[in-house]
This record gives structure tokens, C-alpha cells and sequence, in this order.
């Protein structure tokens, strides 16, 4: 079994025990404890596990939620792979919500200056990258700002989302499960995030391997609310098989 493959497994046993134990994956993979810890230190520089005596547990079951820079430093090369191929599902011309987050940062990033769009986003580093950019008109979401995110939430921007309808909506998510669907830690987050699916003809997920499988405290949505789950070629094929069952298209990159 490949060092990937192995952490994929304890990730999944994670999740399903609550936590793991060094002494047990040695068990389970007939590796030396040395090699499970390397493969813990790995998962928890992810942002996936957290590293506790003896073992490990699943982030969000300590209600964890990574702050911005945190989160920004792990996942570097698969999210801007994600972003690039999430290019292709932006329209020629017309509106895009952009939803805070660090993959749809590196999508801001992305963005060519040759196309008639309008963006709209609830995230101040996404507006301050955009801000410079002469082609493209910039909508900038009103609300408190979440410091842990920079982003915009509550009342203020689930009514301006109210008020508009754009072509195409890119939405972060810290969880995608079969069961639970699309989930947040925190619950004014999950509020907006379901108002930017509504107010979309397109619902477009981006969201590295690492969030498929793994549930928060708030839900915001199905999975037949989404259209296209863009996330890397880390995902196993079993698991983007199941989500293809369920009806949702899934583009690993």
C-alpha cells in the first residue's frame, strides 16, 4: 500500500471511530509506529487530523475551525489545480458569485481580464485581489466580517443575495458527504453559502479530496444542489463513483 493510500484509510477510520490510535493503525497496516506517525504529522499538516497522545482525531470533532492563513498554507498545489480547472466552467460573458474561501482565492487569481463579468463576493481578500483589475465590474457582499474568514455574513448579505441571479456560483465547503451533503462549521457561513446557491443558475463546488467524506456543525445544502464538485486527483475512485451515483458530476484535476 502506497503512503497515500494509507493515510486516505486512516483518515476514513478517523472519522468513522472518532479517533485512532498509533498502536492500532501499526496493527492494521503492518508498518512500524515511526511510519504511522510520519503519516498522523502528514494528515495533520493537511488540516484533516489532529495529533493528540497516542493517536489522532478528526478536526471536526473538536470543532476546529482553521483560520484563513492556516488553511491557505495546506492543499497549495491540488487547490491551484482546482482553480485551473474550474476556468473552464466560467461563462463567456455574465455574473459569477464568488464564495470565501482559499481555493476560490486562487480562482480570483485566475480570473482573465478579457471577458464582460461581473463578480460578486462576500470575501475581502478576494475583493482587494479583484480591485485592481480594470475589466471585470467588482460587487463586494455587505455583512459582518468573520474575522477567522474574512467574510462577509448574516443579514446584510443574504439580502443583497436575495436581490440578484447570476450565471455561475463558486462555493467552498468544509465538508461533502453522501450522507450530510454540504457542511460548514459555522452556522452564519452555511446561512450565506445557501443563499448564494439560490441565487445561481450554476452551483459549482470546489473543495480538495480532504473535505469529501468529512461533516460539520451546519449544513447548507444537498447534493443535487450542486452541479460540478471540481477537486483533485487525490480523491479515490470509489469515492467520486459514489457521488457520481448520486447524481453529482465530479472533475478531478
Amino acid at each position: 500500500m502506497y503512503a497515500e493510500q494509507r493515510q486516505q484509510r486512516i483518515v476514513e477510520l478517523a472519522r468513522s471511530a472518532g479517533r485512532v490510535d498509533v498502536a492500532a493503525l501499526v496493527a492494521e497496516f503492518e508498518v512500524t509506529a515511526e511510519t504511522v506517525r510520519r503519516d498522523l504529522t502528514a494528515l495533520e499538516r493537511h488540516g484533516v487530523l489532529r495529533r493528540v497522545h497516542g493517536g489522532a482525531i478528526p478536526v471536526e470533532r473538536l470543532g476546529f475551525e482553521p483560520g484563513l492563513a492556516a488553511r491557505d498554507a495546506v492543499m497549495t498545489e491540488e487547490k491551484e489545480r482546482i482553480a485551473k480547472a474550474a476556468l473552464a466552467e466560467l461563462p463567456t460573458e455574465g455574473s459569477v458569485l464568488l464564495d470565501a474561501g482559499t481555493t476560490t482565492a486562487r480562482l480570483a487569481e485566475l480570473l482573465p481580464g478579457d471577458r464582460d463579468l461581473t463578480v460578486v463576493t462576500n470575501a475581502l481578500p478576494i475583493a482587494l485581489t479583484l480591485s485592481v483589475r480594470p475589466g471585470l465590474t467588482l460587487r463586494l457582499l455587505g455583512g459582518r466580517v468573520r474575522g477567522r474568514t474574512l467574510a462577509a455574513v448574516d443579514d446584510w448579505a443574504q439580502r443583497d443575495l436575495r436581490e440578484i441571479y447570476v450565471d455561475v456560483a463558486f462555493v467552498g465547503t468544509n465538508g461533502i458527504s453522501l450522507k450530510r451533503g454540504l457542511t460548514t462549521p459555522d452556522p452564519a457561513e452555511a446561512a450565506v453559502k445557501r443563499a448564494m446557491i439560490a441565487a445561481a443558475r450554476r452551483v459549482v463546488v470546489l473543495a480538495d479530496h480532504t473535505k469529501v467524506g468529512s461533516d460539520h456543525f451546519a449544513r447548507f445544502g444537498d447534493l443535487e444542489d450542486v452541479d460540478l464538485l471540481v477537486t483533485d486527483s487525490g480523491l479515490g475512485a470509489a469515492q467520486a463513483a459514489g457521488l457520481e451515483t448520486a447524481g453529482l458530476e465530479v472533475v478531478r484535476a
